[in-house]
């Protein structure tokens, strides 16, 4: 069942939720009435009493939507395979504010992998923000968190906002600068 933009929402049963912009977490309890401003990358945004609010892709049952699948590798995938799906991972994070994902935006500027003795991986992600000021940090750095770490192997990720080099338009896709209408 896909989402419409401004479709209302009943919760069906508690959901854990980030805040946007600030990230902090909790729940929203059964029966709470909001709106579906966005569904991009199977996550949904969803504004309840002023505020709005990130719900995961595998708790869209919560609102009557079809939860996402959690992505799969090979029982012998390489770094290499788990790399590519790292980064298919971030491309389903959005800005709230801009509906590009973050890795067509530029914003990625690093990806490192990890390995543990245990066969599992740390991610070591370095991203940036489209300005400094921008208010959408924690929660863009919160989403690409959640949506690596569903990755098999992938023990944690670090997520680190930087801001080194600055961020600038070159540094889009042309496929972005595209859509945004800069190319």
């Amino acid at each position: 069942m896909s989402a419409q933009p401004n479709e209302p929402v009943i919760f069906e049963r508690e959901c854990d939720a980030a805040l946007i912009p600030s990230g902090d977490t909790g729940t929203i309890p059964k029966g709470a009435e909001g709106m579906i401003t966005q569904a991009l990358g199977g996550s949904y945004t969803v504004y309840i009493q002023g505020n709005l609010f990130r719900i995961d892709g595998k708790d869209a049952d919560a609102i009557g939507k079809e939860p996402e699948a959690p992505p799969e590798l090979p029982a012998d995938a390489s770094d290499k395979d788990v790399e590519t799906l790292v980064w298919q991972q971030m491309r389903l994070c959005f800005d709230p504010e801009i509906p590009i994902n973050v890795v067509e935006l530029g914003l990625v500027y690093e990806c490192n992998i990890l390995p543990n003795d245990d066969g599992s991986r740390n991610l070591d992600i370095k991203m940036t923000l489209t300005a400094p000021g921008c208010g959408m940090g924690d929660i863009l750095a919160y989403d690409v968190k959640e949506k690596v770490e569903q990755v098999p192997t992938i023990h944690q990720a670090d997520v680190e906002i930087v801001f080194d080099p600055p961020w600038s338009f070159d540094m889009m896709s042309d496929a972005a600068k595209l859509q945004t209408g800069m190319m």
